[in-house]
């Protein structure tokens, strides 16, 4: 059966390793010894995969004009999910990296049909407010939405047109429509545009993004292949990272409430989401203890590992500790919790004051339609 990633779909990705096989990406593990101060998400094997990360960091490493780019569509509220992308974006800021972070605006109005004035809505007060209260430095950040940009930046989606085909297109993403086809194509010119000399000249850019986003990467990279005698555009880096599951056992998602721990959730609710969560507990206290838990398919596991245990020790202690049966779901879930709480307590706070930031910034850079 053929493997396809849709990036506008809700399908899980469950076996990381065939995107090996089928599409070329390759194990990160393979350019980790690079790093000498990796992500947690690197070290924990989160970041599973990379196109050309090993030219990226060599660039940047010898001092070369290198650049971090990846967006979010504002289809909804800014969830636990999409927090790992930014962590990903502050880490590559404090690197001296310059960072660019792009609100798919052109595409949640084509493609989720949100209207006009919420997706600005959302992007300002729920993107960007969101990535400058978990780290991202606002001065150092360049902010952007699709439909505000400059004339070169649209020249070049018209002509990307001229060497893609439908087929093509519908190879790659499935059942395709207009909307999405300028999506796509979208989305070759904002991974692509800063490697022009008139609009960035970086000498590469990288784009941290999770897996299903990968078909728009490949497509972008055939594109600067066959445009290499025309414009002078160089082909996108990228790292991929795991999803969390949802809480509900899904994939996690704005439009669906009950999958999500959303940044800007009543404190409480968000606790007993944590509590409803789907584990890797067996069927009874008495079983636990005698075959151990699966803390691989554990949601409650995922959010220790993800964001909420940064100490690798700790997080091997709670892993060991659920494989013997020392550790029921239910001291988990109190310890996952009572994290989460000191967590959204601190991050809420510092939230007002970044909406602030975010709406300054709107005015500057002035989305319209």
């Amino acid at each position: 059966m053929e493997l396809r990633i849709d990036p506008w779909g809700s399908t899980v990705i469950r076996e990381y390793e065939k995107l090996f096989q089928y599409f070329g990406i390759k194990p990160f593990r393979e350019v980790l010894h690079l790093i000498d101060k990796p992500h947690m998400y690197m070290t924990r094997g989160i970041i599973f995969g990379h196109r050309d990360f090993d030219k990226f960091w060599k660039l940047y490493r010898s001092g070369r004009r290198v650049a971090v780019l990846t967006g979010f569509m504002p289809s909804g509220r800014f969830h636990i999910g999409h927090k790992m992308v930014v962590e990903q974006l502050v880490y590559y800021q404090r690197l001296g990296i310059d960072v660019y972070m792009l609100i798919a605006d052109a595409e949640a109005y084509a493609v989720r049909r949100i209207p006009r004035s919420e997706v600005i809505r959302i992007g300002v007060e729920e993107y960007i407010a969101n990535a400058i209260a978990l780290g991202l430095d606002s001065e150092k950040t360049v902010f952007y939405f699709q439909t505000n940009q400059r004339p070169e930046y649209y020249r070049l989606i018209q002509l990307f047109s001229r060497k893609v085909t439908f087929n093509e297109l519908e190879a790659i993403y499935g059942s395709i429509e207009p909307a999405k086809i300028m999506a796509a194509l979208t989305q070759v010119a904002d991974v692509t545009f800063l490697t022009h000399p008139s609009m960035g000249g970086y000498e590469a850019v990288l784009v941290p993004v999770g897996a299903d986003q990968d078909p728009h990467l490949r497509l972008a990279r055939d594109l600067v292949e066959r445009f290499s005698s025309e414009i002078e555009l160089k082909q996108p880096s990228s790292t991929y990272h795991r999803f969390m599951t949802g809480l509900d056992g899904g994939k996690m998602s704005s439009s669906r409430p009950e999958s999500a721990i959303f940044l800007t959730d009543d404190i409480e609710e968000a606790k007993k989401k944590v509590f409803r969560a789907l584990t890797g507990g067996r069927a009874t206290a008495e079983e636990q203890r005698r075959l151990g838990g699966e803390p691989e398919k554990c949601v409650v596991f995922e959010l220790f590992a993800y964001h909420l245990v940064k100490d690798d020790k700790e997080l091997k202690r709670i892993y060991d500790e659920c494989r013997s049966g020392l550790r029921l779901c239910g001291q988990c879930k109190r310890e996952a919790a009572k994290l989460l709480e000191e967590f959204l307590r601190e991050h809420q706070e510092k939230l007002a004051q970044a909406r602030e930031e975010a709406r300054r910034i709107a005015k500057e850079i002035k989305p319209s339609f």
